[in-house]
């Protein structure tokens, strides 16, 4: 396991973590998340774990390789990440609930985040669900009414 804690050029802050395959990666993946954003304050910790939890147990179920965790807090938004080595894509428009094969695991991350995508690549993909860890602040209109 290779773990990497590193401002990037923005203001985000992001924590890599390599994991290996095997069956106490997500245990792994949850400890570690948990202390990295209790350390930034994250206001939706629990969440954010439950969703880094499915995610790292899809790795591990669907392929039999390592995966890469990564997430990244740019103020407003926090980017659940993990990459794996299985260029199956998961149906991230299915109907809700799973079946036989899974996909209870992403209707948890579709309810709890405000984004699901899937980035294929060569030889794996990237999944990533985004949350909303704090308040998006946009400029109020003039509510004058018009002369």
């Amino acid at each position: 396991m290779t773990l990497t804690a590193s401002p990037s050029t923005s203001s985000a802050t992001r924590l890599v973590v390599a994991l290996p395959w095997g069956l106490r990666s997500p245990a792994v993946a949850r400890r570690l998340a948990v202390r990295w954003l209790e350390a930034a304050d994250c206001a939706r910790t629990a969440d954010a774990v439950l969703v880094v939890s499915e995610l790292v147990t899809n790795a591990v179920r669907h392929t039999r390789g390592p995966c890469l965790l990564t997430l990244t807090d740019d103020g407003a938004y926090l980017d659940i990440a993990v990459t794996d080595h299985s260029e199956d894509m998961p149906d991230v428009h299915q109907p809700a609930g799973g079946d036989h094969r899974g996909g209870f695991g992403l209707e948890i991350m579709r309810r709890l985040g405000d984004s699901v995508r899937v980035v294929p690549r060569i030889g794996g993909k990237t999944v990533h669900v985004a949350l909303q860890v704090h308040t998006v602040h946009t400029p109020a209109r003039d509510r004058r009414r018009p002369p």
